[in-house]
């Protein structure tokens, strides 16, 4: 009377199994605190977070603002003055017996023809067989149309002592030398211009058009 029966061997009571209750984790320590990756994961997050970074940096990059070219600022040089050729042009002066003398620009490559024609022709009367229309101008050139030798050759501008100076001479004056033609004449006289005039006879043999032949013939009538 009063005591606990024990459950008999091989009752239901018995053979069922005990079910301990779960452990809670210690005090202090979070559910995600108990997780831990190992060294492998850690590795894989490390692996992770730089690729962030790194796509991260790259799309920054390709937003950021692009700098546009700014062009030069003009020149502060002063403009060119009126007697200033523009490129591809040329200044010819045009003189003598022409209908509007003057200053004259022409597309540079012009010719004689080309300013006679600017400055409205030549005056009736001038002779224009011993002008080298065909011949090519250069800037800064001075074309005289009409000049004529003065009557007497021999004591006139242009000579000296019988001779011909072939610093002064006219355009006529050489033209009479002989073996000398218009063209070659012409020669002359834009070799003078061009080299600041004949320091000696000698200089003529560089004159496209007079040789050793036609030099020898011209050496004894021209004088500088």
């Amino acid at each position: 009377m009063g005591a606990t029966a024990a459950p008999v061997s091989g009752s239901p009571a018995a053979e069922q199994p005990v079910v301990e209750p779960p452990v809670p984790p210690p005090p202090g320590r979070s559910v995600l605190g108990a997780f831990d990756p190992g060294r492998r994961g850690v590795r894989v997050l490390a692996v992770v977070a730089v690729l962030v970074v790194l796509i991260a940096g790259y799309l920054a990059w390709r937003s950021r603002p692009h700098a546009e070219p700014v062009p030069p600022l003009g020149s502060s040089a002063p403009a060119p003055t009126s007697t200033a050729s523009p490129p591809g042009l040329i200044v010819i002066a045009v003189q003598g017996k022409v209908v509007h003398p003057g200053l004259y620009r022409l597309p540079a490559g012009s010719r004689v023809a080309d300013a006679l024609t600017a400055a409205g022709g030549a005056l009736p009367g001038v002779d224009l067989s011993v002008v080298n229309l065909a011949r090519k101008l250069s800037d800064g050139e001075l074309l005289l149309v009409g000049a004529a030798a003065p009557p007497d050759q021999g004591a006139g501008a242009g000579t000296q002592g019988g001779k011909v100076d072939l610093n002064t001479a006219t355009l006529a004056q050489l033209d009479a030398l002989p073996g000398v033609g218009p063209a070659t004449a012409q020669r002359i006289i834009d070799f003078r211009t061009q080299h600041g005039g004949f320091r000696s006879i000698d200089e003529l043999r560089k004159v496209q058009g007079i040789g050793d032949a036609k030099f020898a013939q011209l050496k004894d009538l021209v004088t500088v």
